[in-house]
């Protein structure tokens, strides 16, 4: 009677003969079912951390609604319907492995290869690119900037970012050679003009070209070749289009700086500063040019040859007289008194 008494002591009975755990023996033990009176087993298995208070809660649950009929879900979603008298239980091993098979198939379907970058991401990058580089300014194309810097942020994250450079760099390298090409056919006497619309076309598309691929400017080129993008860029400019044209176009600048409003100011600014900027040493080439514009181009004033600045300044205002630009009326005398 002892022993009987002792061995029921580790049953929980709700009153229906619905027992639910043993833990003294080892066993859990699920409700009867309609085919036997014997209360089917399972064995308990040691789950570590949080999931084991999640099991045990469950269990609670589970003989709670007991009395209710009701149909009983695991608090993992992919466990097995309380409606079958067996349920399956896994070890921690088998778990850890499935998170793990789950996580690296997740990384897998991520993952970028060769062939997506080359289909999916780099056309639509490119094409970006053409609208950026052709644009007019009084045109308006419609441009998702957070969908480029998207693009470039996961092919710098799935390591193609040698591709990437290598790509934009081919890309704009072709369009300049283009751009040198278009130069040649122009005519002299618009030549300035059209090399001011080339320069300031594409200053303007690389304010928005180097924001959006920044992510690979600053852990690629920055940290792998100690450079930066606009750099870069700029170089292409200088090296496919303003070196190949610079001997025909200051001669042009010269020719137009002598005559005063054969070219607009403006435009004029623009092409000398731009070429400064480019290259500095091609000051020297024109150094009464350049100090026109660029300030301390020339080397400092010294006493000694301030003769020598008066004369040209007198010879400078003799050549304007020349050229239809007269000094006006010296005297103090006015034009009303004339007239009495």
């Amino acid at each position: 009677m002892e022993d009987m008494e002792e061995e029921s002591s580790g049953l929980n009975d709700d009153h229906n003969h619905n027992y639910c755990e043993n833990r003294a023996s080892g066993q859990v033990h699920y409700l009867r079912t309609e085919l036997s009176n014997e209360p089917q087993t399972l064995p308990i298995f040691p789950v570590l951390g949080t999931r084991d208070v999640a099991a045990q809660e469950n269990h609670a649950n589970i003989c709670s609604r007991s009395s209710s009929g009701s149909k009983f879900v695991d608090s993992d979603s992919s466990s097995v319907n309380s409606d079958t008298s067996e349920t399956d239980s896994a070890s921690p091993a088998s778990i850890a492995g499935k998170l793990t098979l789950n996580s690296a198939s997740k990384f897998l379907m991520n993952a970028m290869t060769e062939e997506d970058y080359r289909t999916t991401y780099w056309p639509n990058l490119e094409k970006a690119i053409d609208h950026l580089l052709i644009q007019n300014p009084m045109d308006h194309i419609s441009i998702s900037y957070e969908q480029i810097y998207s693009y470039v942020y996961k092919c710098v994250c799935q390591q193609h970012s040698e591709l990437l450079y290598k790509d934009l760099m081919l890309k704009i390298t072709t369009h300049l050679q283009q751009v040198s090409s278009d130069l040649q056919i122009v005519p002299q006497g618009n030549f300035i003009e059209y090399f001011n619309i080339a320069l300031t076309q594409y200053t303007d598309a690389l304010q928005c070209i180097v924001p959006v691929f920044i992510y690979m400017n600053k852990f690629y080129i920055e940290t792998k070749l100690n450079r930066h993008l606009r750099e870069d860029l700029m170089k292409l400019f200088t090296d496919h289009v303003a070196e190949k044209h610079v001997n025909t176009l200051i001669p042009l600048l010269r020719e137009a700086h002598s005559m005063p409003f054969q070219v607009r100011p403006s435009t004029m600014a623009s092409v000398v500063k731009g070429l400064y900027t480019l290259r500095p040493d091609w000051a020297h080439l024109a150094p009464a040019l350049f100090s026109g514009f660029i300030p301390q181009i020339n080397p400092p004033t010294v006493e000694s040859q301030l003769s020598d600045y008066a004369a040209h300044d007198q010879k400078l205002q003799m050549e304007l007289s020349l050229n239809g630009f007269p000094r006006g009326d010296q005297s103090r005398k006015r034009a009303s008194e004339e007239s009495a």
